[in-house]
């Protein structure tokens, strides 16, 4: 399939017809699961970045919901927590936690998102194989963009340590359950609908 063509997506396949109402359910929706995803939040002890369900809800939500409404869904979450609801990690808010060490992680959510998103749009969430690479994809520049700012409040030799190694992991457990996941249920919607998407 050439690189131009959209493809559906799994909102796409369940929505078929979705109007700006349904979408924009979608878009609270995704932003809302994204805060629970954060309530589960497990510091670590030598590092102000914890473990938390968050980028595994990102990853998601772009991947179900394609590249802007996905990007669209993490705004609106960011734009939450900086007016003051409890949705990042733990139940912080405000302004201090996109400007603390975690800044760069959050900020790169919609980022994350839209091209997790593009790669679903172009079919990656057909398959297992690339349904991995796409959420790994989506997890390096979480990380790329969070390990940038992190650099501002860790010294440079404990920067992997603190903002990268111990949630690699984690990260190869989520994006390995997502590609049994997403083949999986673009198999059942196509024997449900009979779409061929």
């Amino acid at each position: 399939m050439p690189a131009s063509v959209r493809t559906l997506t799994l909102a796409d396949a369940a929505l078929p017809r979705a109007d700006f109402f349904r979408n924009a359910l979608l878009v609270v929706g995704a932003s809302l699961v994204t805060a629970v995803a954060a309530r589960i939040a497990i510091p670590l002890p030598w590092t102000p970045v914890p473990v938390t369900g968050q980028t595994f809800a990102v990853l998601l939500t772009g991947m179900v919901l394609g590249s802007r409404r996905g990007a669209l869904a993490l705004a609106l979450y960011l734009a939450e927590g900086a007016a003051g609801l409890p949705v990042f990690a733990g139940g912080t808010a405000g302004p201090a936690a996109l400007l603390g060490p975690t800044g760069g992680y959050l900020l790169a959510f919609p980022l994350a998102a839209a091209v997790t998103g593009t790669l679903a749009e172009r079919g990656w969430d057909r398959r297992a194989l690339t349904t991995l690479a796409a959420m790994l994809i989506g997890s390096g520049v979480i990380f790329a963009c969070g390990l940038a700012w992190l650099a501002r409040f860790v010294p440079a030799g404990r920067l992997l340590g603190a903002g990268l190694l111990p949630f690699l992991p984690g990260d190869v457990v989520k994006a390995s359950l997502a590609a049994l996941a997403f083949p999986y249920a673009w198999s059942w919607i196509n024997r449900r609908s009979g779409i061929d998407a």
